[in-house]
């Protein structure tokens, strides 16, 4: 490494079976491989059309770790804990232009569909956001056709309350408040 050069400090968020860590280079085969399944990015995107390209996952990448040096939050990518393979992204976004809100949201590799690692990190994260950052509200904006994905936004807590229509495609959007938030890990 260059003298002189700082690293970001982004926190680290474990589990039993992952971790949220920062992005890095070594990302870029896994994330491509994650953004070329048809089926993960079905919903996500307008249009929902995979990203097949290498340097698609890296300016992703960039855009991640700008967003966290910029606002002090962002997506994490989600890695294997025993093996450190990246096997999703989980965290948040908030463009200052047209976006409806403070966003969480999780992209989690096919093959580990249904069994609990999205709701697991997506609750890693937002616990972390209520007690790191200034917000009265958390959304997720998801596609009303991405069942498993308003699942877990219900899990979380999260209800419907407007819709976003972005790049011609309407999201709903569900939103916690800091309150229920509050409420429900008094519950727990």
């Amino acid at each position: 490494m260059a003298q002189g050069v700082r690293r970001l400090k982004i926190p680290t968020l474990t589990a039993n079976r992952f971790v949220l860590r920062a992005f890095r280079e070594d990302d870029v085969p896994a994330l491509t491989a994650l953004h070329s399944d048809p089926e993960v990015m079905r919903y996500l995107r307008p249009g929902g059309e995979p990203e097949t390209s290498p340097r698609k996952a890296w300016d992703y990448l960039v855009v991640q770790m700008g967003h966290w040096l910029l606002k002090g939050y962002g997506k994490w990518a989600m890695a294997d804990a025993a093996t450190d393979e990246l096997i999703g992204r989980v965290g948040y976004f908030d463009a200052p232009y047209e976006w409806p809100g403070l966003e969480l949201g999780w992209t989690i590799s096919r093959r580990l569909w249904g069994q609990g690692y999205a709701s697991e990190a997506a609750r890693l994260a937002l616990n972390w956001g209520f007690e790191m950052l200034d917000t009265d509200e958390i959304i997720s904006a998801i596609n009303p056709k991405n069942a498993p994905s308003i699942r877990i936004a219900e899990r979380l807590g999260e209800k419907p309350v407007r819709e976003f229509v972005m790049g011609g495609d309407t999201y709903r959007i569900y939103a916690i408040a800091r309150d229920e938030w509050h409420a429900r890990q008094a519950r727990t």
